[in-house]
């Protein structure tokens, strides 16, 4: 009811006058407050910038001054192009002996005649054993660093690797002044340390790549492996020639601890972990990988092995990964000995020659990730047909370089053709290297530790067979032949790889690649239900079926029936006439009556 307004007032004015009324305690009612604690805390699927997990830690001490995070760039890029990075200096490394080999082997030309500057004075069997020691402990390492990956946090063994292996490097000019077995010792040791680095980096991208993203993820951190050579080979050569041939061991030594520093910095084990991811990359990352992260990890005995020997495309990435490793540990160790002994270039040109061909292949690395992402996401082709495409592709064209380059007798013509044939090759990354996340996403670690550790095998058979080739090549005669059945030898190499990858591998995710369901007991049937009493026997049919975990025991049922009672149990009762029976009547007569 309104309230009623004076007589001598319009009802207009009373209306006017009520609306300037401060309202009454009833007329509050019509105003609803909502509660708004504890909203910040939830996560409707809306606001993705809401944080929705509530894992993830709190900031550290640092991050309350720095954030961990990298401008422009999300989280899991940022993961991606500090594994790149570690790439870079472990790959790096890798280029310093080479280097420092040729200087302390360089000749010059003083007054008494031509003599050899050769500080350490070894043989063909002593260069031979400290190049290939390097694969001796990183063979060691390759499967173990798959189970580490997957029971400890593999960014930090990643890490851990880097720096250990940084560590070692400075301290080889050291051991050289001891000896060469000292030398050995140091090699066998970054190789076993190094030998967990792609394994782990498996590991990492088994928490942080969302499925569609996996190539370009993948490759973006791989490329750093020829990234690392681009840099290295110019660097190592200009740091020898115009400092000594100690300074690139100093340098990529101190680069590797300060990158570590950075790594610790800013990645995580996973995005819920990470005190700074945005809630759109952690819901978009978590609902794309779904529960396949959280699954428990394999260990060393309920790992499917016997599927892993039985498998063909397991054995695919295997082959892939030996022959890629032959052809990588040859231009690496020996790309530089065959410019400069076969076209006598200098240490510094025969350095940034040598980068020309993997500066390229940098570049295409990623960009054929992105292809390969692109054809899987648009359904243009198969997973399997692209895995197929971009690994026979990069081998094949590189194969047929190396062909071309074994005949070459011009120093542009053999530079053109060695960049065109190892740019090409880094299409086969988005091939054979991250193939095992597709067949087997749970294994992915372990089996990238069994492809790369027998892969292994070739970086260390590749320095004793070529250097006995190419026992000669210090004469021009004899460098043409020895040279040019390395590079035949490398090709057939590829050919071998492309035959039995193109055959046997797959893309598909496999059977054995996903744990067995729980087993779960078959429901009975109604009539067959039981309950969990002391006697587990079968009911009787005078006693009612019970439904449940836990059912209290029954009281015993009535000796006499009582009819009608509402309180006796429904399996009990018996129906009880509520009329008596109809019953056939006499004929009416004529009066109505009976």
């Amino acid at each position: 009811m309104y309230p009623s307004c004076p007589l001598h007032v319009s009802p207009r004015s009373c209306l006017r006058e009520l609306r300037k009324q401060p309202e009454t305690e009833n007329s509050q009612y019509e105003n609803f407050h909502v509660e708004q604690k504890g909203y910040d805390q939830m996560y409707d699927g809306e606001d993705l910038e809401t944080p929705p997990s509530p894992e993830r830690p709190p900031p550290r001490q640092i991050d309350k001054y720095v954030k961990a995070e990298c401008p422009c760039l999300s989280a899991r890029y940022t993961v991606a192009l500090l594994a790149c990075f570690g790439f870079s200096i472990m790959f790096g490394m890798r280029c310093n002996m080479s280097m420092a080999k040729l200087k302390m082997m360089e000749k010059q030309n003083t007054s008494s005649g031509v003599v050899e500057d050769t500080p350490f004075n070894w043989t063909v069997e002593v260069e031979s054993s400290i190049d290939s020691s390097y694969f001796a402990g990183y063979l060691i390492t390759q499967v173990p660093g798959g189970f580490l990956a997957s029971m400890y946090p593999a960014n930090k063994i990643f890490g851990a690797a880097i720096v250990a292996s940084a560590l070692f490097n400075m301290a080889i000019p050291g051991a050289m002044s001891v000896g060469p077995v000292a030398v050995v010792f140091l090699k066998v040791a970054q190789g076993f340390v190094e030998g967990v680095t792609y394994p782990s980096c498996h590991g990492i991208w088994r928490m942080w790549a969302p499925p569609l993203e996996r190539s370009r993820l993948a490759t973006l951190a791989f490329c750093g492996t020829y990234a690392g050579i681009v840099i290295g080979m110019p660097l190592s050569g200009l740091l020898t020639d115009y400092i000594s041939w100690q300074t690139p061991f100093y340098f990529y030594g101190i680069s590797g601890v300060i990158w570590y520093f950075m790594w610790l910095w800013l990645v995580f084990e996973r995005p819920s972990k990470h005190p700074h991811i945005s809630g759109k990359e952690l819901t978009y990352i978590e609902q794309s990988l779904g529960t396949q992260s959280q699954a428990a990890m394999p260990g060393f005995w309920n790992t499917p092995w016997k599927e892993f020997a039985t498998s063909k495309p397991v054995y695919a990435i295997i082959v892939a990964n030996f022959c890629r490793t032959w052809n990588f540990c040859l231009l690496v160790i020996f790309q530089s000995a065959y410019f400069k002994t076969r076209f006598n270039m200098q240490i510094t040109e025969s350095g940034f020659v040598g980068a020309i061909p993997h500066l390229i292949m940098t570049s295409l690395v990623p960009i054929g990730g992105m292809m390969a992402d692109y054809l899987r996401k648009n359904n243009i082709m198969s997973t399997t047909n692209v895995r197929k495409l971009f690994n026979c592709g990069g081998f094949g064209l590189e194969a047929f370089f190396f062909v071309l380059i074994a005949y070459a007798d011009n120093k542009y013509i053999a530079t053109i053709e060695m960049t065109l044939g190892v740019a090409c090759s880094g299409f086969a990354i988005s091939g054979y290297n991250v193939n095992h996340l597709d067949i087997a996403p749970r294994y992915a670690s372990i089996l990238m530790g069994l492809s790369n550790g027998i892969g292994t095998i070739a970086g260390f058979i590749v320095p004793i067979v070529i250097d006995n080739i190419t026992k000669e090549k210090d004469k021009p005669d004899k460098a043409i032949t020895e040279w040019r059945a390395v590079f035949l030898m490398g090709a057939t190499v590829h050919f071998i790889g492309i035959a039995i990858y193109g055959f046997f591998a797959s893309g598909e995710l496999q059977p054995w690649a996903e744990p067995a369901p729980a087993y779960e007991a078959p429901l009975k049937p109604l009539d067959q239900e039981t309950t969990f009493t002391e006697n587990t026997s079968a009911l009787k049919a005078s006693e009612p079926p019970a439904y449940g975990a836990i059912v209290p025991p029954r009281p015993p049922a009535p000796q006499a029936h009582v009819p009608n009672n509402p309180f006796v149990s429904g399996a009990l009762y018996q129906a009880e006439p509520i009329q008596p029976p109809a019953q056939d009547y006499q004929d009416l007569t004529d009066d109505g009556t009976y």
